[in-house]
């Protein structure tokens, strides 16, 4: 199938990836001045992971072979691979973790008390993603910091689309390079099985045409979990904000994820939300007047 041989395809360019960021120094291998290959030669790979190098090689050709868990774990282990990373290789090679049920469109189709969690967290923005990165119900907070959900269309509410071809999103990051950087490697983690969709394949050509960094990073195969840390952002009417932020998965539907901000106090972040919220607040009742 089409679809196999692009993920066996995926499997290798991610191999080759991998094997030139070892230093032969590092695994006592000599460094002489006629050596021309980048890290580490296939053969030297292949007697590290105690593979046949014919085997190996063809590995990284993407030729239709079957790879066992226990070559992965060995490839895994001389590659130093992280767990997102070994995660990724695994689910290349049709190999461990848990096949996830068959991903649907879930759009309008969120739990009730998913949608009340978040407006219930009215000064937090917050939003769900599924296993497309399709953002697929936000609150009101999540609105007036990073635009209005409820306006955009499929393609804009897409987060790596809009993290890679929206201006306005570009701008509202102090640091976008980092933070594009991280999510691309993020999206590439989390979206292993979907190589070869449709979907997959489009968003992938589309953004590689509309983006030159995302043309850059793609080919590099960075893989990378999603962390909780701190966001600066530069809001077009309030200025800094910098929240803190975490991202849960839920538990009776993995492949929705629900990420929170928790706005500081650090440049008056959470004033200048609640203003934000206020100011909303009061477009949608025409009736509200400013406290005396």
């Amino acid at each position: 199938m089409r679809q196999d041989q692009e993920r066996r395809k995926e499997l290798g360019d991610f191999l080759k990836s991998r094997r030139s960021r070892l230093l032969p120094a590092d695994f006592g291998l000599p460094t002489g001045p006629r050596r021309k290959a980048k890290g580490l030669r296939r053969e030297e790979l292949a007697q590290l992971a105690g593979v046949g190098l014919t085997w190996y090689t063809w590995l990284e050709q993407g030729r239709d072979i079957h790879v066992s868990a226990e070559v992965l774990e060995s490839l895994a282990q001389v590659f130093r691979l992280s767990v997102e990373e070994r995660n990724h290789l695994f689910l290349l090679a049709h190999q461990q973790l848990p096949p996830a049920q068959a991903a649907i469109s879930r759009k309008d189709k969120t739990h009730p008390v998913l949608q009340n969690f978040m407006d219930h967290f009215a000064d937090c923005p917050a939003y769900v993603t599924d296993h497309r990165w399709d953002v697929i119900a936000w609150n009101q907070a999540a609105c007036v910091v990073f635009g209005d959900f409820n306006r955009m269309n499929d393609k804009e509410r897409n987060a790596l689309w809009r993290c890679f071809a929206s201006p306005a999103y570009r701008a509202l990051l102090a640091d976008w390079e980092d933070h594009a950087q991280r999510l691309l490697a993020q999206f590439r983690s989390t979206c292993s099985r979907f190589v070869g969709e449709p979907w997959f394949k489009a968003l992938v050509e589309e953004l590689t045409e509309l983006s030159p960094e995302f043309g850059a990073w793609w080919p590099r195969h960075d893989i990378f979990g999603t962390p909780i840390g701190r966001k600066e952002m530069r809001h077009p009417k309030a200025g800094t904000l910098i929240m803190e932020h975490i991202t849960f998965q839920l538990y009776d539907d993995p492949d929705l994820k629900l990420t929170l901000y928790r706005p500081l106090s650090d440049e008056g972040t959470d004033r200048k939300l609640a203003g934000l919220l206020q100011e909303e607040a009061a477009k949608d009742d025409p009736g509200t007047t400013e406290p005396v």
